[in-house]
């Protein structure tokens, strides 16, 4: 191993990395009981999964990876396990994926409270909660740490030749400065389930509303402000129709928890609030020769955050304006059987590989729209894309299938959970 010299391999090897202490038994012993141990260790957790009866396996196995994405101590749950792997070839699309960002929370906690995984999500929501808790001036930052920090300065490492010899190789990331208006809903939305919850250790009460409520106010500061919006661009700032529906999500959220805990007043102030900012974007954001909701107020271009509008809440499956978003994005940023995030030139040019995760918006999109036929065919293409462990990463290229991006990517493999929970047969149907 420190000469790096290759040999066959005709049997089985067991090595053991550690301090440099003596072994008390064989390391051919140490290494099987190890192997026991840990495979009794996880046989023990996948057997509390509430799973779907079809697609069993693929839904463990990114059960799995969002645990092992989670850091114990703090319960923060990363990105991703890598730096620097490029979206495409060549693009300079290269970034630190090693954090933990405020967007990712509702998903992931929708994922783990889906499985029954409840004792992650908790220790997630609380690690939101703490950032929520110790923001400065109540503003929220788009990525933070695992440990709650946001010393995250990006600088690149000259030495290292990256992924397939592709640089820059990045550490720390830009996005922790940048000024993104959806951070607010997304706290907000993902803390909301321990005012819910009664499988929780700590339900919430007066106290954490009112912090969240300090979040709220700053959601009405800037539900009309420009920002960089969800996909973080660098050299350009616009009102971005996603996150201005996050900050109604915000105050649609606080209304209903107040109302929950007997908060009348305060649920009438949240309401009459997320009413006005849901009129301004339905003016604004909506384009009526795209027929279609767009990235941004009075914009033309379109985004596949859209997709999210009936999972938000913010539109009902049976309007007419949602039906018509899904179908416009359907044609103009899909690609074979894939999503694109969006078609226009950003600070890098034009996209070129599709991002897995919009894939699976659409896929649950098209499930709320009585389109599970289309979305059933969908899904089980983008399932053919993981590797041999039923990982996905973050981009695929729509030509070959062929993965790119960071790996495993945790908003890929919550895709995996939630789809399939959509659009699985019950198991009462089943047999």
């Amino acid at each position: 191993i420190l000469e790096e010299t290759p040999v066959v391999l005709d049997d089985g090897v067991t090595l053991i990395l550690g301090p440099d202490e003596t072994i008390p038994e064989a390391v051919t012993e140490i290494g099987h009981r190890f192997l026991e141990q840990t495979l009794g260790y996880w046989r023990d957790w996948t057997r509390s999964l509430a799973i779907p009866y079809e697609w069993q396996q693929e839904v463990i196995r990114a059960a799995i990876t969002l645990k092992l994405n989670a850091f114990e101590d703090t319960g923060a749950i990363i990105a991703a396990m890598t730096t620097s792997i490029p979206e495409s070839p060549d693009s300079g699309r290269n970034w630190d994926y090693r954090y933990c960002w405020l967007r990712d929370g509702y998903f992931v906690v929708s994922s783990l409270n889906r499985l029954g995984v409840t004792q992650t999500m908790e220790k997630y929501i609380r690690y939101l909660i703490n950032i929520s808790a110790n923001s400065e001036g109540n503003h929220l930052w788009p990525v933070y740490r695992i440990n709650g920090k946001r010393n995250l300065e990006e600088f690149i490492v000259e030495t290292l030749t990256g992924y397939q010899g592709m640089t820059p190789v990045r550490i720390g990331n830009q996005a922790s400065e940048q000024i993104q208006n959806d951070v607010y809903g997304a706290a907000i939305l993902a803390t909301a389930q321990v005012f819910y919850d009664q499988r929780l250790e700590r339900i919430g009460d007066d106290g954490l509303f009112r912090i969240l409520e300090h979040l709220g106010e700053k959601a009405i500061e800037v539900y009309d402000q420009p920002d960089a919006g969800p996909w973080e661009f660098r050299a350009e700032k616009r009102i971005h129709t996603y996150s201005s529906v996050m900050c109604w999500v915000a105050c649609d959220r606080l209304a209903k928890i107040a109302l929950h805990i007997g908060l009348d007043d305060r649920s009438y102030y949240w309401r009459t609030n997320a009413d006005k900012i849901h009129q301004v974007i339905c003016k604004r954001a909506w384009n009526e020769d795209l027929n279609s909701f767009v990235d941004s107020f009075e914009g033309n271009e379109l985004d596949a955050s859209l997709l999210l509008l009936n999972d938000f809440g913010f539109l009902k499956n049976d309007d007419p304006r949602f039906a018509e978003t899904v179908d416009t994005i359907g044609k103009h940023l899909k690609q074979d059987k894939f999503l694109f995030r969006y078609r226009a030139k950003d600070d890098f040019g034009k996209p070129e590989y599709a991002f897995t995760v919009c894939t699976f918006w659409y896929i649950d999109a098209l499930t709320s729209l009585g389109r599970k036929e289309e979305a059933r065919d969908l899904f089980n293409n983008l399932l053919g894309c993981a590797n041999h462990l039923g990982l996905m990463s973050e981009h695929i290229d729509p030509e070959n299938n062929e993965m790119w991006g960071n790996f495993p990517q945790t908003y890929s493999m919550v895709g995996i959970i939630n789809s399939a929970i959509r659009l699985s047969k019950s198991w009462s149907d089943a047999f």
